[in-house]
C-alpha cells in the first residue's frame, strides 16, 4: 500500500493549522486540546509552532473512549488513557485538535467529555486531515490537509511519537 503523504506533507500540514490559528487568534490566549491518541501528537506540534508568540498558551490531552457512541464496538479490553487537562476550562478558548475528521461521532464525544471540565468561552476545531463523509454537522474551523477519499475507504495515520513514522496511508475499500 502506498504512502499517500509523506512527514514532509505532514509537516506542511500542522505549519498550516498553526499559520491559520496564529492569524486567526493573534495575541489572544487560547488553550489546545489534543484528542488522544494523534490528535495529542498534532496539538504539540501545533503547540511547538505557536510558542514563539507572545501570549498565553495552555496544553491539554483528551481521553474520550468512555464517551464514544461504539464503545461496545470497541476491543473487548480498549486501551483507556488518561485526560490531562491541567488548566481553568471556564471562560478558556479551546481549540479542540484531532488528526483526522471523518464521521464527525469522535469530535461529538470530546465535545461531551470537554465539558465535564467546564464551559469553555468558545470551542474551536482544528484537524490535520479532513476527508470528508461527515454523519454529523460538524466541520472544522482549522485544515492542514483535505483528502479525498471515498466513504469506505480507510485513511491510516502514523506519527512519529505513537506510531515511530509519519506517514498517512489509504486503503482503498474495493467495494463501491
Amino acid at each position: 500500500m502506498p504512502v499517500t503523504l509523506s512527514a514532509a506533507d505532514i509537516a506542511a500540514g500542522v505549519d498550516r493549522l498553526a499559520e491559520a490559528i496564529r492569524e486567526k487568534t493573534a495575541g489572544l490566549p487560547i488553550s489546545l486540546v489534543g484528542i488522544r491518541r494523534r490528535g495529542d501528537e498534532v496539538a504539540e506540534r501545533v503547540l511547538t509552532r505557536l510558542a514563539e508568540d507572545d501570549r498565553e498558551l495552555n496544553f491539554g490531552m483528551l481521553d474520550i473512549s468512555l464517551y464514544r457512541d461504539d464503545f461496545g464496538h470497541l476491543h473487548e479490553n480498549p486501551k483507556l488513557q488518561e485526560s490531562d487537562i491541567p488548566f481553568q476550562m471556564e471562560g478558556a478558548h479551546v481549540i479542540l485538535v484531532d488528526d483526522v475528521l471523518f464521521t464527525g461521532r469522535t469530535i461529538r464525544a470530546a465535545l461531551d467529555a470537554l465539558s465535564d471540565y467546564g464551559r469553555p468561552a468558545k470551542v474551536e476545531l482544528a484537524v490535520l486531515i479532513d476527508r470528508g463523509h461527515r454523519e454529523m454537522p460538524i466541520q472544522p474551523d482549522y485544515t492542514g490537509i483535505t483528502l479525498d477519499t471515498r466513504r469506505l475507504d480507510h485513511v491510516l495515520v502514523a506519527l512519529e511519537k505513537t506510531d515511530g513514522i509519519d506517514e498517512v496511508r489509504i486503503i482503498e475499500n474495493q467495494h463501491p
